[in-house]
């Protein structure tokens, strides 16, 4: 409860930040760049909060939506690739609570937003975890359909950290696996972690899902990646977040 308040104030104050931070492929050119945002709170003293202090509290208070609804207009008014705009196609990718995930009105929220801005096909990839995403399977199918239909693109976020994650592939048109970092961390020592992510690996080329490694933060382990077949990888390694006011592709707001 101490959280509700500091996150009601927190919206109204518009003390909410977004930064970004590259993923990208591992051995291969470059097609077209990839970024995540991530979420930020600015406190009362100017200082950084880091969402794992806060949005437990917001998905259990139902605050969440209204937070996302933020994510997501800050991002296709000012960051999204556009059609026409002559810069190189890139993808940037939002996350997505699980009480925005089943809620009807944020859908229909979404493909408003979408409409209005008209982002080039590709360019958004909604990022949402595995256990949102079984909770509710046939709510999640339906959600990512009406999405996809519409240019988005999806990634299935903390893949193999539940019991039944190669169960739901088949059901889920996800386009990315983003496999939990848990894995990665120790994939050079850990032959259970490694056995775990090559699994992955040969699953998602089987089905034509791109695999993404979180949490790469050394040479090594990008390295082993690589071996594993690996499309892409994410972490402090590659790069560190950066404020979205540092993005090479910043648009002036409306423009």
């Amino acid at each position: 409860m101490h959280w509700v308040s500091k996150l009601t104030r927190a919206c109204e104050e518009g003390r909410f930040e977004l930064f970004y931070q590259p993923i990208v492929p591992i051995g291969a050119a470059q097609e077209r760049e990839h970024f995540e945002l991530l979420l930020r709170l600015r406190d009362e003293n100017s200082a950084l909060v880091d969402p794992v202090e806060f949005i437990p509290a917001a998905e259990r208070y139902n605050i969440m939506p209204t937070i996302d609804r933020w994510v997501v207009r800050q991002a296709l008014d000012r960051l999204v690739h556009r059609s026409g705009s002559g810069v190189k196609p890139y993808t940037i990718a939002l996350n997505l609570s699980g009480t925005s995930l089943n809620d009807e009105r944020f859908l229909e929220f979404l493909i408003a937003e979408l409409t209005t801005h008209a982002p080039a096909a590709g360019s958004v990839c909604f990022e949402i975890t595995e256990t949102a995403a079984i909770a509710n399977v046939g709510n999640a199918v339906y959600f990512m359909r009406e999405l996809k239909t519409r240019g988005c693109r999806f990634a299935l976020d903390d893949f193999g950290s539940g019991l039944s994650s190669f169960m739901y592939l088949k059901t889920l048109p996800v386009d990315y696996l983003k496999i939990d970092g848990q894995f990665i961390e120790n994939i050079t020592r850990d032959p259970v972690d490694r056995s775990m992510v090559e699994a992955i690996s040969q699953v998602g080329r089987a089905m034509q899902i791109h695999t993404i490694a979180e949490r790469v933060e050394s040479a090594q382990v990008l390295a082993e990646l690589g071996r594993l077949g690996i499309g892409f990888a994410q972490g402090f390694y590659i790069a560190k977040p950066k404020p979205t006011t540092e993005f090479p592709y910043l648009r002036a707001k409306g423009a």
